[in-house]
């Protein structure tokens, strides 16, 4: 919700200087020349004019607080802050609003408003930057003439790891299209070296002291914020491998349905269906509110794997996911939370291996976690302020964390 939102952000637009206009005009001067290389390229026709407009950098901070302010309850941030807390991903006391407001301010070159239908550059001395962060949001303002980007976004619903996913069309099909523009000033194309767009996405995902507050992250945050970009690019590299230029079209009348699809094409090719597990039920709902539910998917997964396992573990057992679902609870009393989740795998072997791995994790997220029952299908303990179980069945672990007592689960779903 939040990354969504700054990848979007739109301005109070600021004007350039009177001493840069000059220099500004020319920047905007390429943007009839680009939209027309990039309809050439994805077929797409420019079905009208884009407005642009310049920001300074130091007015961006103070904007996007605003418009999160304006945008985005409270009570949204506090759920969303509390629910990657619950998972593993960030620290008791990080403060998720305040980070990617710093992180995006940091970065941002430019940005295509989708709401106002507007280009925004911000302030720079470096033109090769700036012309690269123009043919990028370009690409934007083409794609959404067709095909309604906040729409597309919204329509991912309740599927976390689906929205994830459609970012990565988004911004994959972009930063695809600024390399190619690229490379071809050289005489060269990206789809005939796919080495070409390995070494974009290590230039992309480097970033060599350039950002501090990127680099200070959690592991979740930076990740997050790269996969679109390179991620969505190789993705974009074998679609329009595929399917050719129709392939710039394809991916947005047909979405990929999970972040899956986009790190292995080929499930997106063969067209997988995503069928979500069912999750253990609370003994006392009535007690709690629900905060949150959605899809938990191999992206997330890899994430947790690499955190707190190794990456070799990550790269190993991430690809066997199948399908998972969360359920994020809160005590209607005191707030106590009570996450929910599962997780179905290619194998029970894949499974289990995973089930073995999640006990790393939980020792790894709570530093008072004790483990009171093991078994080879189920362990159970206490940690995080609660009480867990964690079950293996056939290709499906289930984990239910932060309960009151094990009485407060009513049971596990039936194979």
């Amino acid at each position: 919700m939040l990354i969504a939102l700054l990848l979007a952000a739109s301005a109070g637009f600021a004007q350039p200087a009177a001493g840069e206009a000059s220099r500004e005009t020319r920047l905007f001067s390429q943007i009839d020349a680009i939209v027309k290389e990039l309809s050439e390229i994805t077929g797409l026709e420019a079905r009208h004019k884009v407005g642009y407009s310049i920001i300074g950098r130091d007015r961006l901070k103070t904007f996007l607080e605003e418009r999160v302010k304006e945008e985005i309850k409270p009570e949204e941030i506090r759920v969303e802050q509390l629910l990657l807390h619950e998972f593993g991903f960030l620290p008791a006391e990080f403060d998720l609003k305040a980070t990617m407001i710093e992180l995006y301010t940091e970065q941002a070159a430019a940005f295509y408003d989708f709401q106002r239908k507007k280009l925004v550059v911000l302030e720079s001395d470096d033109n090769s930057m700036q012309h690269a962060a123009l043919v990028h949001e370009l690409a934007h303002a083409l794609a959404d003439q067709h095909f309604h980007l906040k729409k597309y976004l919204d329509q991912a619903g309740k599927n976390d790891d689906g929205a994830l996913a459609r970012m990565a069309v988004m911004e994959g099909q972009a930063t695809w299209l600024m390399a190619e523009t690229l490379v071809r000033d050289m005489g060269k194309s990206l789809l005939t070296s796919n080495a070409m767009v390995e070494l974009m996405n290590r230039m992309i995902g480097s970033s060599s002291g350039q950002f501090p507050v990127f680099d200070k992250a959690p592991l979740y945050i930076r990740e997050s914020l790269l996969f679109p970009y390179t991620s969505g690019m190789k993705f974009q590299q074998a679609v329009i491998k595929k399917y050719g230029q129709a392939g710039f079209s394809r991916v947005f009348r047909q979405p990929p349905a999970t972040t899956q699809n986009i790190l292995h094409p080929a499930t997106y090719f063969e067209g997988r269906k995503l069928e979500q597990p069912r999750l253990p039920k609370l003994a006392r709902q009535g007690r709690y509110r629900k905060l949150a539910e959605g899809v938990v998917g191999e992206f997330d997964f890899a994430i947790l794997l690499q955190q707190y396992v190794n990456k070799k573990a990550a790269h190993r057992v991430a690809p066997g996911w199948r399908a998972g679902a969360y359920r994020l609870f809160e005590d209607k009393r005191d707030k106590h939370l009570v996450l929910i989740h599962a997780s179905q795998w290619d194998t029970p072997e894949t499974a289990g291996e995973f089930f073995r791995h999640y006990r790393t994790i939980l020792d790894g997220k709570w530093e008072d976690a004790e483990f009171s029952a093991t078994s080879g299908a189920e362990y159970a303990g206490t940690g995080g302020g609660g009480h867990f179980l964690v079950r293996l069945s056939g290709s499906t672990v289930y984990s239910v964390e932060g309960l009151r007592s094990p009485e407060d689960l009513r049971g596990w779903p039936k194979p």
